[in-house]
């Protein structure tokens, strides 16, 4: 399953959801807005960084989506 982190409002973070959802992939939103344990989640894996979206696909960390 494919984690990806990001808000609502980030027109990236909804291209990407729609993108893996086209492709028949499962995935995991977490909404890094809605819960503060999110967000540090969201923080380890990115060391720090605040952009969105993180993708987190079997381990591998892509932040921001530019489409496919």
């Amino acid at each position: 399953m494919v984690t990806i982190f990001g808000k609502d409002s980030c027109p990236y973070t909804n291209a990407a959801r729609d993108d893996y959802s086209k492709r028949g992939i499962a995935i995991e939103y977490v909404n890094v807005k809605k819960n503060a344990a999110d967000l540090e989640r969201m923080l380890r894996v990115t060391n720090g960084r605040r952009q969105v979206p993180v993708i987190v696909d079997e381990g591998k960390v892509t932040i921001g989506f530019g489409g496919t």
